[in-house]
């Protein structure tokens, strides 16, 4: 069983920026076997093991990206390249998108919204170790109304019968999560406003039940507070994009929504793009302000929410989730709580046990970087080694 010893002038542990000084992480197969001070773990070490040394660096857990889109490319019109691919060159593509994710220090992704099951296939691919990528976490097919936000993926269903087919079929397939589009979205040309509701409260429990089934936890696309609503009530275990909008697009902030959100323990994800500064750009820094006073909200609140960047999406590209994470710095959130929101906090939303933090008997998830990210995120950009499932991908 391969053994690896990694130090660093620091290691952040776990969650609340715990971290220690001159630390050391042993490896030992896909596991993280000790985790301590320099010079005990270097008394465990076996004699002449490989070792790492990252001298004025930082050792910390792999990054989880808990929303993005494989199947696209992150291009101006990702959504008609996606329809004019065919299969196998469109998961070639996902292929050499989930490299990127790992390559920028980001060790597993939950892909929320895929065709033909294709990340699924791509999530066994690496686990198999035929190809090289993150550990993925697969929707297979999104549920969605007819003509609704990404339809043209296959997921419309309609009626109690549709939607319990359609969990049905994507767990058979493997599926790791159910992805419900409870709102319109942007992307889709035709479609509900991306404040509208695409599905009922009893649509929507509809779709937990049935998931709960298969023991899969269900994340509801939700922009509208209606469709917000309906999710809180309906009881699912993540809610992505979270924007509390309204008809004409005014946003609806309700104190008592998001208490209900903290309460069943319920995440949010906002899947801000890692592209949010340019889209400030574009739309001016008071509108851009105005745009992201409910994420600043939810966070002023305490409600719990973990980092996705959206990748896939119009120049949401696959390794930029530094960015996105500078987003919620932005907001106002500390740094070891934005470290907590793409480690140990995604992993518990996630319903990950194994991953998230730096510990014995832990999966050996894990990077270093040059600096220290708990002072500055920009550290994150200085990847120095990239451990994944105990295999050294980049170093």
């Amino acid at each position: 069983m391969t053994e690896t010893l990694i130090t660093a002038s620091q290691v952040i542990t776990g969650p609340h920026g715990a971290h220690i000084e001159d630390g050391a992480v042993l490896v030992r197969g896909d596991r993280i076997a000790a985790v301590g001070p320099r010079e005990h773990i270097e008394r465990l070490a076996p004699e002449g093991i490989p070792t790492t040394d990252v001298p004025q660096g930082t050792l910390l857990p792999g990054l989880i990206d808990s929303h993005v889109h494989l199947t696209l490319d992150g291009g101006n019109n990702p959504i008609e390249t996606a329809q004019q691919t065919g299969d196998e060159d469109l998961l070639a593509g996902m292929a050499e998108r989930a490299q990127q994710l790992l390559y920028s220090g980001v060790t597993t992704v939950r892909d929320l919204a895929d065709r033909n099951g294709l990340a699924i296939r791509l999530r066994d691919a690496i686990t198999n170790e035929t190809l090289r990528g993150p550990r993925i976490l697969s929707s297979a097919t999104a549920l969605t109304s007819p003509g609704g936000h990404l339809h043209f993926f296959g997921g419309e269903v309609a009626g109690e019968d549709a939607i319990r087919t359609m969990v049905r079929r994507n767990a058979g397939l493997g599926a790791d999560v159910i992805k419900v589009m409870g709102t319109g979205g942007g992307m889709t040309k035709g479609g509900p406003a991306i404040w509208q509701n695409q599905f009922t409260e009893d649509e929507l429990s509809i779709v937990v039940d049935e998931a709960g089934r298969h023991g899969l936890p269900v994340a509801v696309h939700a922009h509208g507070t209606d469709g917000i609503a309906a999710a809180v009530r309906a009881g699912v275990s993540t809610i992505e994009h979270c924007t509390w909008m309204t008809e004409g697009g005014d946003f609806d902030l309700r104190e008592d929504l998001a208490a209900q959100i903290k309460a069943q323990g319920i995440y949010v994800c906002t899947a801000t793009s890692p592209n949010w500064r340019g889209f400030a750009e574009r739309v001016g820094a008071e509108r851009a302000e105005y745009l992201f006073s409910s994420m600043r909200w939810m966070a002023d609140l305490g409600v719990p929410m973990i980092a996705g960047t959206d990748a896939g999406v119009t120049r949401a590209t696959f390794d930029k989730l530094v960015n996105t994470l500078e987003f919620y710095e932005y907001l106002g959130i500390a740094n070891a709580k934005i470290l907590d929101m793409a480690t140990a906090d995604a992993a518990q939303a996630l319903g990950l046990t194994d991953t998230g933090q730096l510990a014995e008997g832990q999966r050996a998830d894990l990077i270093a970087v040059d600096g220290d990210p708990l002072s500055s995120l920009g550290a994150l950009r200085n990847i120095r080694l990239v451990v994944a499932g105990g295999k050294t991908v980049l170093s």
